[in-house]
């Protein structure tokens, strides 16, 4: 079997997606997803096409090394080099699967659970008061998920100093508190609650929030200070009881390798669609599970990049929980063909057919496409 192209097609939802076809001479294709490649991704896909023809696309690793280490001296190392090519590597592992008539998570060494739970992420409330927040979670665990995120970094709020300090005043501060206590009073103590800050705060303010917010039972609490800073985020852990994750602006495992081995953080999020694909994320939760740390991936993907990481999700131990992210979406369910809906209960059920199991749903694609764009064309 040899690859005889690759197509790519750019789909909106946070952002915009970029789904890889790949294809071959015995009529065998897979596809991928993935996300936050930004706008020359597409162009990227098409020219490491060039070193794909011909290949058989059964070597999935070694063709991504083959394509990486070209790209050694033009970001080999992180961002929209490593996520178009997480996308071509995610298309082959469903072509793998397809021509095997096995599902991925068999490839990957067979699964640990059948079902992967999913938390949601709700953003914020409406309204930028506690009372909000509270409606909103109660919104949500009503539709049965038993694990939330919220975000509580406000670059507008009148407590900050301006928009550039990222410092945090008393106001700014109690204001954080009220809304998670509103929280976890509305959802009560056997929904997982997480928070998020976005890397947004300096070294005190990331311990001043995680140690206020400890009497909350958080499952973490997400990027208190920049995600560049390993020294920074493992001062934040060891100064609370509140868990802290982080990890979903690392690529490959060799960034993740300083967070590890410094033991900075309880939680590693790495966003699979993104930062290196399924083998890559496998090997980086092989690695956490050396410092017993859990393995929660970030997802703001579709469902088809999503049902890729449940794949690895489900091929490991360490795993916790993975992200959805596109609750104010509807079209999520549009795009693959599914019957019933994916996300049943807060769970996702792994899929037992060839590959990712799911197969994407073109016309509702083709609805959704990045205008001037085409699908596979």
């Amino acid at each position: 079997m040899k690859i005889t192209d690759i197509r790519t097609a750019e789909v909106r939802g946070h952002g915009y997606s970029l789904f890889v076809r790949v294809y071959t001479d015995e009529g065998i294709t897979g596809t991928g997803e993935c996300i936050h490649g930004g706008s020359g991704a597409p162009q990227l896909v098409a020219a490491m096409k060039d070193m794909l023809i011909g290949e058989n696309p059964l070597d999935v690793d070694r063709l991504f090394e083959k394509v990486r280490r070209a790209y050694i001296f033009n970001g080999a190392l992180a961002g929209n080099v490593v996520t178009a090519l997480t996308g071509i590597e995610i298309a082959l592992w469903d072509l793998a699967g397809r021509a095997a008539g096995l599902p991925v998570y068999r490839l990957l060494g067979g699964k640990f659970r059948d079902k992967i739970r999913v938390y949601c992420d709700c953003h914020a409330g409406e309204e930028n008061n506690p009372e909000s927040y509270a409606k909103r979670a109660r919104e949500v665990v009503a539709m049965g998920f038993n694990a939330i995120k919220f975000d509580i970094d406000d670059g507008s709020s009148p407590y900050k100093l301006d928009r550039w300090n990222w410092s945090i005043t008393p106001g700014e501060l109690h204001s954080m508190v009220d809304k998670v206590a509103a929280i976890r009073s509305a959802v009560g103590p056997a929904v997982d609650v997480c928070i998020d800050m976005h890397g947004r705060y300096d070294l005190s303010a990331g311990i001043r929030v995680a140690q206020a917010l400890e009497p909350y039972d958080l499952m973490w609490l997400e990027e208190p200070v920049p995600p560049e800073n390993v020294d920074a985020m493992r001062e934040v852990k060891r100064s609370t009881k509140t868990p802290i994750c982080t990890g979903e602006n690392l690529y490959l495992r060799y960034g993740f390798r300083e967070l590890l081995e410094q033991q900075a953080v309880d939680v590693i999020m790495p966003d699979i669609p993104k930062c290196g694909g399924l083998s890559e994320c496998r090997k980086i939760a092989n690695m956490a599970e050396v410092y017993y740390i859990s393995f929660a991936p970030h997802n703001v993907c579709g469902p088809l990049g999503t049902i890729a990481s449940c794949h690895v999700c489900a091929s490991i131990p360490n795993f916790l929980v993975i992200e959805w992210h596109w609750v104010d979406r509807p079209h999520w369910h549009e795009l693959v063909l599914a019957d019933p809906p994916l996300i049943q209960n807060g769970y996702i059920t792994v899929p037992d057919a060839p590959g990712l199991g799911v197969e994407l749903n073109e016309e509702a694609a083709r609805k959704y496409l990045r205008p001037g764009t085409g699908l596979f064309e």
